[in-house]
């Protein structure tokens, strides 16, 4: 082959080259189209951004904590994970920040005044501006600060004022209230906050009363018969003062019958289901003159002194035969500061009143249709009948009770004398002892001859067992989650006696013994607590 041939070949093929070069991007090109992200409308936009701001859970959803027997879902650990979601989808870009903003302020949870008093600002920045206001998208308000950090009501009021679509309103004891204030701001007043959040659309209301004003009186929005969609209602006390002689000696100001004659309320509750209270005598004498047609589930935590007041009982006689669940407790912190505050003088006329009076109260006739019951592990060891401990003073029998809930157990398992003081805290390296177990300890565990650890505690639950105060009983559970922790991480030997007595017990007996999810506890269940986990092979 000649030279100049080898040039023109060469060109051909650095020609061919190029040629293949230059229709490679035009493939690209013509395939690029296909690779965009297609157009999707902001409505389909909308419903993705809200299924991942609804991954931890729905606020609005509260449906199933109608019922005593659960635990609110919503805790301030789950509300901050949300919030962070939500906060990290609003700085994408402007479109998806316009798309997310409902979702970021539909609830709002404060626990400190410095972020009430922040959206307080916000908000009315917003309106000072000419700016489309955020309230509109606020559902839910939850309130629960701590003591040094409650809300301004000034704050409270522009955060309601701007916010007119709330359905969830909850009020923890944080809002400042003061009673020696020389001159309060009207607009302010827990009248006209009620008045704000007492409307069509609401449909849980938590409220705390701060002072000494009547019931029926501070309670008087409520008349209007606006909260028509109420579903769950909660009432308690903040009141600074001490109580009165009068409330010592009969539980409330007014002790004989005519006198609750002036206490009547015109108040229409249709939806209501769910009502918890933690009031005095004259309060339950009002809300016995409620309407509640759709009343099935019943909290009362008070102290044992309220309970056997008329007003209590004209409640119960008037609604008692609607509920199917109803919940008997008490705040130890409210009886031991009421032990602490009252003069000793007082209380002494306050037993020997209590003594002549000796009331009758049989609360299992006023409830015949009563299934669910949920009572204090706390019950005091009656000196009188020393082989039977009711769990409730009120109510040592019922023939329709099918299940009974039972809280603060952890506290009676953290109280066993016998077991070493660091037991509970020291899970870790010093409990290696007893973390794994073998198959003779834990036989040894359900001899005859063992000591019973929380001998009065088990003796509580096994006198719920007996067929002539019970006879419909089927399920006993323990609501208390660190109870469950105590019993299923790493469980101390006492503890782990403790519950397979109880769960023998129980099924000799033919009662189910579940824990704070519904789940029944079984023996294969406890024996399996006690076998090593993988992280505890890890490390």
């Amino acid at each position: 082959m000649s030279r100049q041939q080898g040039l023109t070949s060469a060109k051909n093929s650095n020609s061919r080259f190029d040629d293949e070069l230059r229709r490679t991007p035009k493939l690209e090109t013509a395939e690029s189209p296909r690779l965009r992200i297609p157009y999707i409308p902001p409505e389909v936009w909308g419903i993705i951004i809200q299924h991942a701001c609804l991954f931890h859970h729905d606020p609005l959803d509260t449906s199933h904590e109608l019922s005593f027997l659960e635990s609110p879902s919503t805790q301030l650990a789950t509300y901050r994970a949300s919030m962070a979601t939500k906060k990290n989808l609003s700085l994408v870009s402007k479109q998806w920040n316009a798309l997310a903003r409902s979702f970021l302020y539909e609830f709002v949870w404060i626990s400190r005044a410095a972020q009430a008093k922040a959206l307080a600002r916000t908000l009315l920045m917003e309106y000072v501006e000419n700016l489309s206001s955020s309230g509109k998208f606020i559902r839910r308000l939850h309130i629960e600060t701590p003591a040094l950090e409650r809300c301004a009501p000034a704050d409270l009021r522009t955060i309601l004022d701007y916010s007119p679509h709330i359905c969830i309103y909850s009020d923890h004891h944080s809002v400042q209230r003061s009673v020696y204030e020389d001159a309060p701001d009207p607009r302010c007043s827990p009248e006209e906050i009620l008045k704000l959040v007492a409307h069509p659309k609401i449909r849980r209301l938590s409220w705390t009363s701060y002072d000494d004003v009547p019931f029926e009186l501070r309670m008087a929005p409520l008349g209007s018969n606006l909260t028509t969609r109420l579903e769950y209602l909660e009432l308690s006390t903040r009141s600074p003062s001490l109580p009165n002689l009068s409330t010592i000696l009969s539980g409330s100001s007014s002790s004989t019958r005519g006198d609750f004659e002036h206490l009547q309320m015109n108040v229409h509750l249709p939806a209501l289901r769910a009502l918890k209270v933690s009031l005095d005598n004259n309060t339950f004498a009002v809300l016995a003159s409620w309407d509640m047609p759709s009343l099935t589930n019943l909290s009362v935590m008070s102290s044992d002194f309220s309970y056997t007041g008329e007003g209590f009982s004209r409640f119960f006689q008037a609604h008692g035969a609607k509920l199917l669940q109803l919940e008997l407790g008490h705040s130890s912190s409210a009886l031991e500061e009421y032990y602490l505050t009252t003069p000793q003088h007082l209380l002494v006329l306050q037993q020997q009143n209590q003594q002549q009076q000796q009331p009758s109260i049989p609360l299992a006739e006023w409830c015949p249709n009563l299934r669910e019951f949920i009572c204090s592990a706390d019950a005091e060891w009656h000196w009188q009948s020393p082989d039977w401990i009711a769990p409730h003073i009120l109510l040592p029998a019922h023939p329709r009770v099918e299940l009974i809930g039972i809280r603060d157990i952890n506290t009676r398992l953290l109280d066993d004398p016998l077991t070493p003081n660091d037991a509970w805290s020291s899970r870790s390296a010093s409990s290696e002892g007893w973390e794994t177990m073998d198959d003779t300890l834990f036989d040894a565990l359900m001899c005859e001859d063992a000591d019973t650890p929380c001998f009065p505690l088990f003796e509580q639950i096994s006198s719920l067992l007996r067929r002539d105060a019970f006879p419909a009983l089927r399920f006993v559970r323990d609501l208390s989650a660190e109870s469950d922790r105590l019993r299923t991480v790493r469980p101390h030997p006492r503890v782990l006696q403790f519950w397979r007595k109880v769960v023998a017990r129980c099924a000799e007996h033919g009662v189910w013994f579940e824990d704070c999810t519904g789940v029944n506890i079984t023996q294969r269940a406890l024996r399996r607590a006690t076998l090593p986990s993988a992280e505890d092979d890890i490390a």
